[in-house]
C-alpha cells in the first residue's frame, strides 16, 4: 500500500490536535501584565504541547520520507501514535490549569512516556517491514535518544507524585530539546 493515505491523515490529526489546544487558552482578564500571571501555566504547559506535537509531526514526516510503501500493521501502528497524542490537549489543559499540581503533571509525563512508546512501535513496525538493511533501521541504530527520553519521562512521572512537579517539567523540557532539531541522519540519507 502507498504511504500517502496515512502522511495525510496524520497530518490533519496532528493540525486538528494544535487547533483543539489552541482554543482552550483563555485571554486574561484585564490590561495590565499582572492579568498574565493567572494564565501564565496554562500557556507554558500550550507551548511545551505545541512544541512536543510539532517534534511529532517533524520526525513522522521524516521517518515516512524512509517509507516506500506501508502495511496494515504500519496503519494500526500509526494509529496507536495519533491515540497517545490525542490525549496530549487533555493533559495540556489539566496541568496548566491546575498550575503543574503532582498528579496532573505525572498524567502529562505518563501520555508523554506513552507516545514515545507508541512512536518507538511505529518505526519498529516499519523496520520489520521494510528489512534491517532499510534506511531507517540504518539510520536509527541504537536509537539512544530514544532510550534516554524514556528515562528521563521515567524519571519525571514519579518526581511529580513526590511533589516535584516543577523538575518533572523541567525533564519534559530537556527531552523536547533533545528531540527539537529533526535526525539528520534521515535528511542525508533520503
Amino acid at each position: 500500500m502507498h504511504k500517502a493515505r496515512l502522511e495525510a491523515f496524520s497530518d490533519g490529526v496532528i493540525a486538528i490536535l494544535i487547533t483543539i489546544m489552541v482554543l482552550e487558552l483563555r485571554t486574561p482578564q484585564g490590561i495590565e501584565w499582572s492579568a498574565l500571571r493567572p494564565v501564565l501555566p496554562t500557556l507554558y504547559s500550550y507551548v511545551l504541547s505545541f512544541i512536543y506535537l510539532g517534534i511529532y509531526w517533524n520526525n513522522h514526516h521524516h521517518m515516512l520520507h524512509t517509507v516506500d510503501r506501508v502495511n496494515g500493521t504500519i496503519l494500526w501502528a500509526n494509529l496507536h501514535l495519533l491515540f497517545w497524542l490525542s490525549l496530549l490537549p487533555f493533559v495540556t489543559s489539566w496541568s496548566g490549569q491546575n498550575h503543574f499540581a503532582p498528579v496532573p503533571t505525572a498524567m502529562y509525563g505518563a501520555v508523554l512516556i506513552m507516545c514515545a512508546c507508541a512512536y518507538t512501535i511505529l518505526q519498529t513496525c516499519i523496520i520489520r517491514f521494510q528489512g534491517r538493511e532499510s534506511k531507517l533501521a540504518v539510520v536509527v541504530g541504537d536509537d539512544t535518544k530514544g532510550q534516554v527520553s524514556l528515562a528521563l519521562y521515567a524519571l519525571g512521572i514519579p518526581l511529580a507524585l513526590l511533589q516535584h512537579s516543577w523538575i518533572s517539567v523541567a525533564l519534559y523540557v530537556v527531552v523536547a530539546l533533545i528531540w527539537l532539531v529533526p535526525d539528520k541522519r534521515i535528511e542525508r540519507r533520503v
